[in-house]
């Protein structure tokens, strides 16, 4: 069986059709687990063995197994969330096709690599089975705090039947090009505090955001010292929020800003924090009065995955056997893979869509991109064939996790 645009088609449909906004901790689950519940039923239907796994309360990551000849596995994972619906053009969820894409809010980011997955696992399940265990997960929680990345790592080694793994595909928007490598980001909140007072007497206030513009500047004028990576060019610094004031008559006495900093493979997010933090605080000098850093409020590494592994070289030759161009690239955005290969795991990033269109106003994917999608991901696990020395594995969990685990998933049937 070949997949096609048509088949595509009412299953991305259906799940663009199912709000999923990422609660970002507020009330309810967003809708995240109703497309788990959905993605669950669908791979039932067609003999594939899947359960639900509570992440947080009533928030929950779908998990399918495809049997191999070998209990060595691979993993394709994706994500069930999506970001907000605000100031969108078209539909969020009436998954409109036009001139063969698909518009909706997930349609690319990340519901069509998903429905990609979902169809590639299908049609392994179906046909010959497959030398390697596939292990297909959509996960929750990706655009805000990665906890269902970090939850299915450590349920991975519960999986009945399922041994090392000797790779791994995350589903992402990448424009069908293999992407082995991405920045990670620390996130940290910069304080100066000075002293309020009425806006018609300055002179006897201290203003908090006069205090901070030394501080921007400095950020805006000086660069990461790190040398650029080959695929990821250099890393960043910017301000990405400011916060200041309480009314147009009071001189401010505090300011705050957000700033992210973008990190290369090789550099640890929280030493590059540390660094910061010194040399902003030494620039109390110049506003005369202190520079207060917090603690990071997000940490994120780098993937440097090697282009030898053989997912990577599986995935470039599927490419090239569908006439797709197989070079490896790099991208600036963070995904689920970055937590997935610091656990052990070979991962490369792949899917249909552009990162230009996800979170747009106007989201969309190519049909015909996904389905494409669908047979690339079939014919890279078929065509890793042997099993590959080295591979490895999760630390188990002790069998008392175990078991309180499986009582968790529970509460998402």
């Amino acid at each position: 069986m070949t997949v096609t645009a048509a088949e595509v088609e009412p299953l991305l449909r259906a799940l663009v059709a199912i709000p999923s906004v990422n609660p970002r901790d507020g009330r309810g689950d967003g809708g995240e687990s109703a497309v788990a519940r959905w993605v669950r039923d669908w791979l039932v239907r067609r003999g594939i063995r899947t359960a639900l796994h509570e992440v947080l309360p009533g928030r929950c990551n779908v998990v399918a197994v495809v049997p191999g000849r070998d209990p060595s596995a691979v993993l394709l994972e994706s994500h069930l969330d999506t970001v907000e619906t605000d100031g969108m053009t078209v539909g969020p969820y009436d998954g409109l096709v036009r001139g063969g894409r698909l518009y909706g809010r997930g349609a690319c980011d990340a519901k069509g690599p998903l429905a990609a997955f979902m169809l590639a696992a299908a049609e392994l399940a179906g046909g010959e089975t497959p030398f390697h265990t596939v292990v297909l997960a959509g996960v929750c929680d990706e655009e805000h705090a990665y906890r269902g990345v970090l939850r299915l790592l450590a349920d991975l080694e519960d999986l009945s039947g399922v041994g090392a793994f000797v790779g791994a595909i995350v589903g992402e928007p990448t424009d069908l090009v293999p992407a082995i490598a991405h920045k990670g980001v620390v996130r940290y909140t910069v304080r100066t505090t000075g002293r309020a007072g009425h806006s018609s007497r300055p002179a006897e206030a201290v203003n908090a955001v006069s205090l901070m513009a030394p501080v921007i500047a400095h950020l805006a004028a000086t660069a990461p010292a790190p040398p650029p990576h080959p695929l990821l060019g250099t890393a960043t610094r910017c301000v990405t929020r400011i916060r200041g004031g309480t009314g147009p008559n009071t001189v401010p006495g505090s300011c705050e800003v957000d700033v992210d900093r973008r990190t290369l493979p090789g550099e640890d997010p929280v030493e590059v924090w540390r660094q910061d933090r010194a040399e902003l605080t030494a620039l109390t000098a110049l506003g005369g009065a202190p520079v207060e850093v917090d603690e990071p409020f997000t940490v994120d590494h780098a993937l440097d995955t090697p282009p030898g592994s053989p997912v990577v070289v599986a995935l470039c030759q599927a490419l090239a056997d569908h006439g797709r161009p197989g070079a490896v690239q790099g991208m600036p955005f963070g995904t689920d893979a970055s937590k997935i290969a610091r656990a052990g795991i070979p991962s490369v990033v792949f899917g249909p869509g552009s990162v230009t269109d996800a979170h747009s106003a106007d989201e969309s994917v190519a049909l015909a991109d996904v389905a494409l999608a669908a047979r690339t991901i079939t014919a890279t696990v078929r065509r890793l064939t042997q099993h590959i020395p080295g591979a490895t594995g999760l630390v188990r969990a002790p069998a008392s996790d175990v078991a309180a685990r499986r009582e968790r998933e529970r509460p998402c049937d």
